[in-house]
């Protein structure tokens, strides 16, 4: 399979078993990939199975790499060996038919490649066609190897709440490195993403790199290992701790897509073919995700005060500065005066706003902007008329307590008559009010996955089923309502993946919106997840993270690497602050189109203490390009290196422009060549705590 610069080859070796050739740079046709030699034993206690790099290896023929699938049967085998059968291929996508030896289990894998990026998507559907049950206790996406090699380098994602987006790296050993969630979605501990180079040739900018993300916002894991005879195994998909989905005769289970890709150009190569890709094929718009547009929520302002006075005069404060989308957050609906009452009661408190929401929203339009709500959809209070009308909604053990998290439990979506309230209860906020949008939260994760209404050998397909008919709620809820715009939050960074992403058209990173944390943890994010969806806002100083104070302009201008909002009290800002944020939100949307779907170069690390920062984004047609750069503390005089651009068009002149208005530092010339900018560099003249300059270049003519 070939597509933009990469070659992804596999075939079937003669025992019969699918086959990893190659998976890299593009090759030329009639470059020969075969035939593929027979693999013998390499031991007695490593047999042929077990060291083939199999595309979907079953648990059994002595297998003892991880495997794709397991399986048990009623008679108490479990043990699974799959073959080839037969394939189909149509444009850039091949299905391929594996069956196991000896009984009727029928595996069907799809391929697809990307024809622009050579992103390849992977998934796998079991299918039972015998007259019994089976047991799927393990099901994965893929199975991706590596070639032998000594120096690979593994980089993934962790953290917790208020501080995700850790980018982490080890070198690729014996003994697998397991990165998972276990917590019934994606969570904030790890993140579904990965990425290998190679320790002696990889850079940012150079050298191989092999990287890869799973679409679901379940429970999932991918595992990376160097096997016997030093190939590197990446394994992903459902997560098998607690799994098990039984299949009754005729039925199937697909697992979710596993997508991976190849750069030649380091993790900054790779990074930016994974933007390209999730803008064209991954986000909602048909290859064309909508610009986001500028951003207020009162959350920080308010929390659950909200009454319809107030949000008013919020509303026209946030129109003065520019903004085109007013959020309300939290608060607004049944008894809701704090986190411990009235979650799951979706109907408007007509106390705080006593003919509804309509005024509000008259309001908020007048202003010229667009009007949009939080809502936490798939969580309960125990203190709430939904909880007290059904209190078996829930996930639970009917025979253990009900564990709290944020005084909430979590309803169980995978029963049909959940999905369906749910579903009707968000029609008619939105169809009964004119909403642009919704923040959909969900801040707690799972505990006692219990689904008492089906037999006990079935709960456990709770995993799945759950997650599917979240997925499906998405879905019919923007059928229904086509401008409906969505935000996938989870306190904060706890379900960002290309599952969600397909249904949402922004996310949010973190509650932590610190501006100096937010280099770091913007910086681990880009490097999975494409800037057009990855919400930034600038909201007040001392931070309430760290009592951290900065600059209004040092806020704006970390926010403005991403979707831009503002979460300040505007109540308490003075008119500096008006007169700031308005002209740093015209600024930004000068640029924000080059910002959010342009191509992002990572020029200075904020990872490992650094004292500096620096992103440059160019537009597409390389006559736009944006350089943000941060200072956290200057000392002794210290001189800083030139920073030098990337990307640009080496023979187009640029004029250089301080973005939000000012002087340029002394010294730097107003034009030259893009070859000046990239060679020569700039110097952003940085001194002292917390310091950040904007820089726009222009090309002339």
């Amino acid at each position: 399979m070939d597509g933009g610069d990469v070659t992804y080859a596999f075939g079937i070796n003669p025992a019969g078993y699918l086959e990893s050739i190659y998976w890299g740079g593009r090759l030329q046709d009639g470059d020969p990939l075969g035939p593929i030699p027979a693999l013998r034993d390499h031991s007695s206690v490593d047999m042929a199975a077990s060291i083939a790099p199999q595309e979907f290896p079953g648990q059994g023929a002595g297998t003892f790499a991880e495997p794709t699938l397991k399986l048990a049967y009623p008679d108490g085998v479990r043990d699974v060996v799959l073959k080839y059968v037969s394939h189909k291929i149509a444009g850039d996508t091949i299905t391929i038919a594996l069956r196991d030896v000896s009984r009727p289990v029928d595996v069907t894998l799809r391929y697809e490649i990307d024809p622009e990026t050579g992103i390849v998507g992977r998934s796998a559907t079991i299918a039972n066609n015998g007259k019994g049950w089976v047991r799927i206790d393990q099901a994965e996406s893929a199975s991706y190897t590596l070639p032998v090699g000594s120096d690979y380098r593994l980089h993934y994602l962790t953290g917790r709440w208020a501080a995700e987006w850790t980018l982490q790296q080890r070198p690729v050993t014996e003994g697998a490195t397991v990165i998972e969630s276990r917590r019934g979605s994606t969570g904030h501990q790890n993140n579904p993403w990965f990425a290998i180079d190679r320790t002696a040739v990889s850079t940012e900018e150079s050298g191989p790199v092999w990287f890869g993300a799973l679409a679901w916002s379940g429970s999932w894991r991918i595992s990376v290992d160097k096997d016997q005879i030093g190939k590197v195994r990446i394994v992903g998909g459902y997560n098998p701790y607690d799994f098990a989905y039984r299949l009754q005769p005729g039925e199937k289970l697909e697992t979710p897509v596993f997508y991976a890709g190849y750069s030649s150009r380091g993790m900054g190569g790779a990074s930016r073919l994974m933007h390209r890709f999730q803008r064209d094929e991954i986000l909602p718009g048909n290859g064309k995700p909508k610009i986001r547009p500028v951003l207020y929520n009162s959350w920080e302002a308010t929390e659950f005060a909200v009454d319809e006075a107030g949000q008013m005069a919020l509303a026209e404060k946030a129109a003065r500065i520019g903004v085109e989308r007013f959020v309300m957050d939290d608060g607004w609906f049944g008894a809701r005066n704090s986190d411990k009452a009235g979650l799951g009661d979706w109907t408007v408190n007509r106390t705080k706003f006593p003919n509804g929401l309509k005024p509000l929203i008259d309001k908020v339009k007048s202003l010229g902007m667009e009007f949009g709500l939080w809502v936490e959809p798939e969580m309960v209070n125990p203190d709430s008329d939904l909880y007290r009308a059904h209190p078996d909604w829930v996930i639970n053990f009917p025979t253990r307590p009900r564990s709290e998290g944020r005084n909430q439990l979590v309803l169980n979506l995978a029963r049909k008559d959940v999905r369906d309230h749910l579903l009707k209860v968000l029609d008619d906020l939105v169809s009964a009010n004119d909403i642009r949008f919704l923040k959909w939260d969900h801040n707690r994760n799972w505990s006692e996955p219990g689904w008492p209404e089906v037999a006990p050998e079935d709960q456990q397909k709770l995993y799945v089923e759950y997650v599917r008919n979240l997925y499906w709620i998405l879905a019919e809820l923007r059928r229904r309502h086509p401008g409906l715009e969505i935000e996938s939050c989870s306190g904060g960074g706890g379900r960002v993946d290309l599952g969600i992403m397909a249904l949402t058209d922004q996310v949010w990173p973190s509650d932590n919106t610190d501006p100096f944390d937010r280099l770091t943890m913007q910086d681990g994010f880009s490097h999975a997840y494409a800037p057009a969806v990855m919400m930034a806002w600038v909201t007040d100083s001392p931070n309430w993270v760290n009592k951290r104070e900065t600059s209004l302009e040092y806020r704006f201008l970390s926010a403005m690497q991403g979707g831009l909002g503002v979460g300040a009290n505007l109540n308490h800002w003075q008119d500096e602050d008006y007169a700031t944020a308005t002209r740093m939100i015209a600024a930004y949307k000068t640029v924000r189109a080059t910002v959010q779907q342009g191509d992002l170069y990572r020029l200075v690390s904020p990872q490992q203490g650094s004292e500096h920062s620096a992103t440059l984004s160019v537009a597409p047609d390389r006559r736009q390009a944006v350089l943000f750069a941060f200072l956290h503390s200057s000392t002794k005089l210290e001189p800083a290196p030139a920073i030098q651009l990337q990307g640009l068009d080496a023979d187009r002149r640029y004029r250089v422009s301080r973005l939000g208005g000012g002087t340029l530092p002394a010294g730097m010339p107003v034009e030259a060549s893009g070859r000046f900018w990239m060679e020569q560099g700039v110097d952003p003249a940085l001194r002292g705590d917390f310091q950040a300059i904007g820089l726009l270049f222009e090309a002339v003519g």
